[in-house]
């Protein structure tokens, strides 16, 4: 079988002439065999996971730092200059026009510069500024690799969504989760290997966790959406107390239909990806349901992550699945707080309430992760689409502004503790060690051990990587 990307192996046939032949599969063999079950010693092995497959480990190109990654996506924008990039000239100067030639940024006028409405301050032995707005973030601070310089190519949510998930704003492209799951496969054969928590379904909707023309065992894995509140959101078609023989007659019928597509000898990249997904589905039956069910943890830890109260619950219960998920194995978690961040007026009214929502859930992460010893060799990302300009917008908001802005970065082989780039003195462009999707992207992989100009996969006649033809890792960041 020959894989696409950066290895290459020389078996006879492709697994997918070989369903053409067989009619059958080995895709169906390995789930009768887990259906009709003989003689396993206990469920755990009854659910192993054959280390064959598209999700099974894979070897990094180089020692990794991080064995897996939780991004936590402030969808909307937030203002850098009110929580991550402390500007005392801005002010100063409010009410002032801005001293240079403003960029064309988004569509509606805007006006002279406008202070931040909450106070910083200096925390942990770093003295990393940071906003009132997140006290609890702010204990951990010498976690916190700042990236004050981040910088994007599109001021419009749909593309800037696309540009940060997948690398590219105008084109469909896997994303950054689809890539990592590729390149290292999962480390539990019984859950998917890239999950995202009540994604949006706005602006790229799926595309933003489309595996795109990877084999489609690296899409990523959506539960719940941005429209439901996170207790209702479960993986669908989950259910453990399925009677066996209901199961068996769903899956023969499934079989069937397979049958028939691999008789007409047609070129179908979905039936492989079709039977990897059953078998998945099969032994995600014993798993997920019960890393889903949070009743199993602690009062002390429901508390923690802010579930006993209602304006921290809904995300609370995000970050708790997302550490769940990825103590269980899960290579790529994300969780997102969907769509509250665009704050072109009312900035004060809804950024208060917005940090309200994820500050303790946040700081819990952090704390959780550490106390397992997981932080160490798991990569925390935050941020969203692009940050906000200096100026104000409909008298008390901010615009969209990817020219600079804020990200940051926690556990799995990154220095804690430290800021890395710079905006102008009023946070409008990104001045100093610039940093641009690409490079992040560049960064991460190179930080799960895997080099982005040799995670590559050929489609429409030549290689594509998550960089593209861009990127550059940060080896300043890197401890």
């Amino acid at each position: 079988m020959r894989d696409q990307g950066c290895q290459s192996f020389n078996l006879v046939t492709t697994r997918r002439e070989m369903l053409k032949q067989s009619a059958v599969g080995f895709g169906w063999l390995a789930l009768a065999d887990l259906l009709c079950g003989t003689k396993r010693s206990s469920a755990a092995e009854a659910i192993s996971a054959p280390q064959s497959g598209p999700l099974s480990p894979k070897t990094p190109h180089f020692a990794p730092r991080a064995k897996r990654v939780i991004f936590l996506f402030m969808h909307g924008g937030p203002s850098h200059v009110d929580t991550f990039d402390y500007k005392p000239q801005l002010q100063k100067d409010d009410g002032k026009p801005l001293p240079f030639s403003k960029p064309r940024v988004f569509s509606s006028q805007t006006g002279n510069l406008l202070k931040s409405p909450w106070s910083f301050g200096q925390h942990g032995e770093s003295g990393a500024w940071i906003s009132e707005l997140f006290p609890h973030v702010a204990s951990h601070a010498d976690d916190l690799c700042i990236l004050n310089g981040m910088h994007g190519s599109n001021s419009r949510h749909g593309g800037a969504l696309l540009e940060l998930h997948t690398g590219s704003d105008t084109f469909i492209r896997p994303s950054m989760g689809s890539w990592i799951t590729y390149g290292l496969g999962t480390e539990n054969q019984s859950l998917p290997g890239f999950i995202t928590i009540c994604p949006t379904l706005s602006h790229g909707g799926v595309n933003n966790w489309s595996a795109a023309f990877l084999p489609a065992a690296y899409q990523g894995t959506p539960i719940g959406n941005a429209l439901m509140a996170a207790r209702d959101a479960k993986i669908p078609f989950i259910h453990s107390d399925t009677p066996r023989n209901l199961q068996q007659l769903e899956l023969d019928f499934l079989q069937r239909v397979n049958r028939r597509r691999a008789e007409e000898k047609v070129e179908d990249p979905g039936l492989e990806g079709r039977i990897e997904s059953f078998e998945l589905a099969f032994r995600m039956q014993s798993v997920a349901p019960k890393i889903q069910d949070l009743s199993r943890e602690t009062k002390q830890t429901h508390e923690l992550y802010g579930l006993d109260q209602p304006v921290t619950e809904d995300f609370g219960r995000q970050c708790l699945l997302a550490r769940r998920f990825s103590e269980a194995g899960v290579r790529f978690v994300q969780v997102s707080h969907s769509y509250k961040w665009d704050s072109h007026s009312k900035l004060k009214q809804s950024h208060a309430r917005n940090a309200l929502e994820v500050d303790r859930p946040i700081a819990a992460l952090l704390a959780d992760l550490k106390q397992r010893d997981l932080l160490k060799d798991t990569l925390v990302l935050w941020g969203g689409e692009f940050g906000r300009t200096p100026v104000s917008q409909g008298g008390d908001g901010r615009d969209h502004n990817p020219e600079g802005f804020s990200m940051w970065l926690a556990g799995g082989g990154v220095k804690g503790g430290i800021r890395h780039g710079r905006t102008d003195d009023y946070g409008y462009f990104a001045v100093e060690d610039k940093v641009h999707f690409h490079d992040l992207h560049a960064t991460m992989l190179y930080l799960l051990g895997l080099d982005h100009k040799k995670l590559t996969y050929e489609f429409g006649g030549r290689p594509f990587r998550l960089t593209d033809v861009h990127g550059n890792v940060v080896h300043d960041i890197i401890a």
